[in-house]
C-alpha cells in the first residue's frame, strides 16, 4: 500500500491501522471510521460517506494484500453500523466488496468477510431484501467456513421476501455436493418453510428432487435435517391437498426409490397416491418399478416393505372398468407422450439407467391436476402399456423375489378384470411367459398364475369370434381343432407330430358346449400339457395340483374334455399314458372332482355320456385307468371285457402296480356304491367277474389278499334273494347309455393298445441294436 496516497477522510492513522496485521489495531481503525461515519450523518453529507465506502472498498478491501483486506471488511461493517438505519441507502456498495472476498482462497479472509456481512445485514435489516438473491448466492458459496445462518430474522420478519426471484436460486443452489452447502440449503428451507406468509408448498416440485438428494448424504445430522423439512412438506400437503401438484412430483419420487432414502420416498408416494387419486395413474409404470422391489423385503426393511404395500394396494384401486373404454384423443396424446419420453426397450432402460428414464418423464408437460381435478377422464388415462411391460419384465427375472411376483400376478389378475378388451392385445405376448410361471418354485405364485391363466382362458374379451352369431353345436369354443377334424390334422404336442393312426373318431359323438370358455382355452390346455411333456418333473410334483385347481377355477368337464381330446392324438404314447393315469388319479380321488363323478357315475344325460365316450377314447393309452373309468360309470359289464383282453396285453411291472393301485381305491370311500352293489349278485353278475379277473391278474401281495377278502364276503345270491324284486337293474336306470356303442369303444381299445406294443417293440429293438453295437 502506499504509504503516500491521499486517503482522506481516512487518517494516516487508520490507513496504518486498517493495514496492520493485528486484529486489535484494525478493530481501532474501525471504532474510528465508525466516529467518522457518524460525523458525516449529522452533517448530511452522503457524498463523503460514499467516498470512504469507495475508498475502504477498493484500496482495502479488493487490495492484493490480506491485511488490508481485511481492514477493509471491518471498515466496512463499520460504515454500515455508524449509517444505521440509513444505511439501506449504500448497500450495493457496502455489499459487493464484501462479496468479493467470498472467493478469496484464504479461510480467514472469508470468515471475515462472512462477519462484515453479518454486521452489515443486522444493520440493514429489511432493506437487505432487494440484495437478497446475491447475498444467498455468496453465502452458499462459502458455507463451510462459516455459520451463514444470521439472515434468517431478517426473512422471517418481513413481508417483503421476493419468493419467486429466490427459488431458482435455490433451485440451482440445493444440488450442491458440499455438506456444509447442503446444511446451510436445508437450514434455509426451514426457516422459510416455518414462515406463515411464505408459500414453500408451490415451488416444491421444483426443490423436491434436489431435497431427495441431501436425504441421502453421508452425514446423519444433514439427514436428519432434510427429514424434519420433508415431513413439515408432508403435514402441509396432507392439510391441503387440492393445492399440490401431484403429477408434477411422481416421478421425482420414483427415481429416488434407492436403498438409502427408500422408505422416506414410499412413505410420500403413499401419501400421494392417497391423496392425488387417479392424477397418478399416468405414472403407474414408473411407480410399480419402484414399488415391486421393495415387497420381497426380509423383516429388516419391514417399514419401507410395509408403505410400498400400501403404495401397491392403492394404486390398483385406482384402476376402474372405465379405464377399458375407448378414448381416441387422450390415446393418442398419451401414446406420443409415452413414445417422445419413455424407453422402447430393455436395451434403452439399460443403456440411460432408470434414473435418467424417470427424469425424462419428469419434463413431460405436466398434468397440473389437483386432487379436486382428478375425476377429469380427459387427462386421466391408464399408461396400461408401460405398466404391462413392467409387469412383464419382473414376472420374466429369474431374481424377482416371490411376494413381488405374486403382486405382479395379482396386476394382471387385476387388470383382466377391470380392463378385459384392452389386456387381450397383450395376452399372446404374456402367454409365454405365464406358463412358464407354472414351473415356479412357491406354490402361492403357481396359484396366482393359474388364476391369471383361467381368466384369460374363461373371459369373455377373449372370444376369437367378433360375430357373436356362433352356436354352440357348430362353433365350440373356436378350437384351433374341430372334434370332427382332429383325425385328419397334426398338433404340435410336446414336440412331436400326431398322427392319424392312433384311433378312428368317425363316430365320435357331438360334444357338449361350453359356453364360459373362450378361443385362450383349448390355446391353454394345448401349452399346459407341452409344458407337462417336456418338463416330466413339473407334472410328477405339481401335476395334480395344477390340474386340481383349474378345476376349481374352470369347469371341471371343460378340462378334462379338452385334454382327453388332445391326449387322444399324442404321438408320445408313455407320456400319454403317464398323463391319463395322473388325470384317472385325479378324477377318483380329488374332492374338487366330486360333481363330474357324480356326472359320470349314472351316464344318465347325454351329455355324461358323450363325456365318457371322450375320457373312454384317452383313456385306452392306459389299461388300468380304462377299467377304473368303467367301473366308475358302473359299466360292469364291460370291465369285465376289458379284463379278458388283458391276458393278450404285455404285463409288466408298472401294470401290476397300477392293478394294485386300483385295488386300494376300490377299498376307498369313493368306491362306496360300488361295493354295496356286490350285495346285488343277481343285477351285478359282471362286477364280480371283473374283480374276480383283477384278482386273478395280481400275484399273491397284499393287494390279492385285501380283495380276495373283499369277494369271500360276496353273499350267496340263493341266501340274498327274496320277494321279486321290482327296481330296475343298473342297466335300466341309464337310458342315455344304450346310446353308447361298446363294441366300438372295445375295438378302439385294441387298436390303441396295439399302437402302443408295436411302440414297445421298436423301442426294445432299437436297444437291442444299441447293446449288440457296443459289444462289437
Amino acid at each position: 500500500m502506499n504509504a503516500e496516497k491521499d486517503f482522506a477522510p481516512l487518517t494516516p492513522n487508520i490507513v496504518r491501522a486498517l493495514n496492520d496485521k493485528l486484529y486489535e489495531k484494525r478493530k481501532v481503525a474501525a471504532l474510528e471510521i465508525e466516529k467518522l461515519v457518524r460525523e458525516f450523518v449529522a452533517q448530511n453529507n452522503s457524498n463523503q460517506i460514499r467516498h470512504v465506502i469507495q475508498i475502504l472498498a477498493s484500496e482495502f478491501a479488493l487490495s492484493q494484500h490480506p491485511h488490508s483486506r481485511k481492514g477493509g471488511l471491518i471498515g466496512l461493517a463499520a460504515c454500515s453500523i455508524a449509517l444505521g438505519k440509513d444505511s439501506g441507502l449504500y448497500l450495493k456498495e457496502l455489499i459487493d466488496p464484501v462479496l468479493a472476498c467470498f472467493n478469496d482462497s484464504d479461510s480467514r479472509l472469508r470468515y471475515y468477510a462472512c462477519e462484515a456481512l453479518y454486521n452489515i445485514v443486522k444493520v440493514a435489516r429489511g432493506a437487505v431484501l432487494p440484495h437478497f438473491n446475491v447475498l444467498f448466492d455468496g453465502l452458499s458459496k462459502v458455507s463451510g467456513s462459516s455459520n451463514n445462518t444470521r439472515c434468517w430474522d431478517i426473512v422471517t420478519e418481513s413481508n417483503k421476501f421476493d419468493l419467486v426471484a429466490f427459488v431458482p436460486l435455490l433451485r440451482e443452489r440445493i444440488y450442491s455436493n458440499n455438506q456444509y452447502a447442503r446444511q446451510f440449503i436445508i437450514s434455509w428451507i426451514l426457516v422459510l418453510e416455518s414462515v406463515p406468509d411464505i408459500n414453500l408448498l408451490d415451488y416444491l416440485p421444483e426443490i423436491l428432487d434436489g431435497l431427495f438428494q441431501i436425504l441421502g448424504d453421508s452425514s446423519k445430522e444433514i439427514r436428519k435435517t432434510c427429514e424434519v423439512v420433508l415431513g413439515e412438506f408432508l403435514k402441509e400437503i396432507k392439510k391441503a391437498p387440492s393445492n399440490v401438484k401431484f403429477a408434477e412430483m411422481a416421478n421425482i419420487l420414483v427415481i429416488h426409490s434407492n436403498d438409502l432414502i427408500q422408505h422416506t420416498a414410499m412413505t410420500w408416494m403413499r401419501e400421494f397416491i392417497q391423496l392425488a387419486g387417479r392424477v397418478v395413474l399416468p405414472y403407474s409404470s414408473g411407480i410399480l418399478t419402484a414399488v415391486l422391489p421393495c415387497l420381497s423385503y426380509d423383516d429388516r426393511k419391514k417399514s419401507t416393505k410395509e408403505a410400498a404395500s400400501a403404495c401397491n394396494h392403492s394404486l390398483m384401486k385406482l384402476v376402474t372398468p372405465e379405464d377399458d373404454e375407448d378414448d381416441e384423443e387422450s390415446q393418442v396424446s398419451d401414446t406420443l407422450a409415452r413414445e417422445d419420453s419413455q424407453p422402447k426397450t430393455q436395451e434403452d432402460l439399460d443403456t440411460i439407467g432408470w434414473s435418467g428414464v424417470f427424469l425424462v418423464l419428469f419434463h413431460i408437460p405436466s398434468l397440473c391436476v389437483s386432487a379436486s381435478h382428478s375425476s377429469d377422464r380427459a387427462q386421466v388415462i391408464l399408461d396400461l402399456d408401460g405398466i404391462v411391460q413392467v409387469l412383464g419384465r419382473h414376472l420374466n427375472d429369474s431374481s424377482t423375489g416371490m411376494m413381488t411376483r405374486i403382486a405382479v400376478l395379482k396386476w394382471l389378475y387385476h387388470l383382466y378384470i377391470k380392463t378385459p378388451r384392452k389386456m387381450f392385445r397383450h395376452t399372446d405376448s404374456l402367454f409365454p411367459t405365464l406358463l412358464k410361471t407354472l414351473s415356479d418354485e412357491s406354490d402361492e405364485v403357481i396359484l396366482k398364475d393359474l388364476e391369471v391363466l383361467a381368466e384369460i382362458a374363461s373371459s369373455p374379451a377373449g372370444q376369437s369370434d367378433t360375430t357373436g352369431s356362433c352356436d354352440n353345436t357348430s362353433c365350440r369354443l373356436e378350437l384351433p381343432v374341430k372334434l370332427g377334424q382332429i383325425n385328419n390334422m397334426t398338433l404340435n404336442l410336446s414336440g412331436n407330430k400326431v398322427q392319424q393312426d392312433v384311433g378312428n373318431t368317425d363316430s365320435t359323438p357331438s360334444t357338449p358346449s361350453t359356453p364360459s370358455m373362450n378361443s385362450y382355452f383349448h390355446k391353454f390346455m394345448i401349452n399346459l400339457l407341452r409344458r407337462f411333456s417336456l418338463e416330466r418333473k413339473l407334472l410328477d410334483m405339481r401335476g395334480a395340483f395344477i390340474i386340481r385347481q383349474l378345476c376349481l377355477l374352470l369347469h371341471a368337464e371343460n378340462i378334462f374334455h379338452s385334454m382327453a381330446e388332445i391326449l387322444l392324438k399324442e404321438e408320445d404314447l408313455k407320456f400319454a399314458s403317464t398323463m391319463v393315469q395322473t388325470l384317472n388319479t385325479i378324477l377318483l380321488t380329488s374332492a374338487e372332482l366330486f360333481q363330474l363323478r357324480n356326472q359320470l357315475k349314472d351316464l344318465r344325460t347325454q351329455e355324461s355320456c358323450d363325456l365318457f365316450c371322450c375320457l373312454y377314447r384317452s383313456w385306452c393309452h392306459n389299461p388300468v385307468a380304462t377299467v377304473s373309468l368303467c367301473f366308475l360309470t358302473q359299466n360292469y359289464h364291460h370291465a369285465y371285457d376289458l379284463i379278458q383282453k388283458f391276458g393278450d396285453l404285455e404285463v409288466t411291472v408298472d401294470f401290476l402296480i397300477e392293478v394294485d393301485k386300483l385295488v386300494q381305491l376300490i377299498e376307498s370311500p369313493i368306491f362306496t356304491y360300488l361295493r354295496l352293489q356286490l350285495l346285488d349278485v343277481e343285477n351285478n353278475p359282471y362286477l364280480i367277474k371283473a374283480l374276480y379277473g383283477l384278482l386273478m391278474l395280481l400275484p399273491q401281495s397284499q393287494a390279492f389278499t385285501l380283495l380276495s377278502h373283499r369277494l369271500r364276503c360276496v353273499p350267496n345270491p340263493e341266501l340274498m334273494r327274496t320277494v321279486p324284486d321290482l327296481k330296475a337293474s343298473p342297466s335300466s336306470r341309464c337310458p342315455a347309455s344304450s346310446n353308447v356303442d361298446y363294441g366300438e369303444l372295445l375295438q378302439h381299445f385294441d387298436r390303441v393298445q396295439r399302437k402302443h406294443l408295436e411302440v414297445r417293440h421298436q423301442r426294445a429293438s432299437r436297444a437291442d441294436c444299441s447293446d449288440r453295437k457296443m459289444v462289437l
